[in-house]
């Protein structure tokens, strides 16, 4: 018997997961069936390259659906009562400076069903999150990247 992988997230993280899922069905979903739809009054399937592309879109549609319900159904919900307020932990901002030349970066710890670098959002997964979960203020942290081992020393969480 398999369990089921657990999602930890924000309230705000599964917030958005829903309002996509919403999207996804009651707009997206319809539009995918519309272009189905008028690729097939086209004539030959065979060689109809609009049809192809609609089902593949579709087909994509219809997989995140399944992906965002069962990430929503298997969220826990990170609360701000159980976490230390000096530690690094998920739910967490944490600002560290690379050593030794000093670079400052600032992430939030977040499951990986919302992470989004680009927002400074990395996942609990990643080496760098790893590395950082457990520690606190002013601890000096070996990471280990992809791209070698960094130093890095924690100087805010938030």
């Amino acid at each position: 018997m398999s369990t089921e992988k657990v999602y930890p997230m924000t309230k705000e993280g599964k917030a958005k997961l829903e309002n996509e899922l919403e999207q996804l069905k009651s707009v997206k979903r319809k539009e995918v069936v519309e272009r189905i739809k008028i690729a097939r009054s086209f004539g030959d399937l065979s060689e109809n390259s609009e049809y192809d592309s609609a089902k593949e879109e579709q087909a994509f549609v219809e997989g995140r659906i399944t992906t965002l319900e069962n990430m929503i159904r298997n969220a826990k919900i990170i609360q701000e009562d159980e976490m230390n307020s000096d530690t690094v932990s998920l739910g967490k901002s944490v600002t560290f400076i690379e050593l030794p030349d000093g670079e400052e970066e600032t992430y939030t710890i977040v499951g990986s069903a919302e992470a989004d670098p680009f927002e400074g959002k990395i996942s609990n997964d990643s080496p760098i999150a790893k590395s950082l979960l457990g520690h606190k203020i002013n601890d000096k942290v070996t990471v280990q990247t992809p791209g070698g081992e960094m130093s890095v020393k924690i100087t805010n969480v938030q």
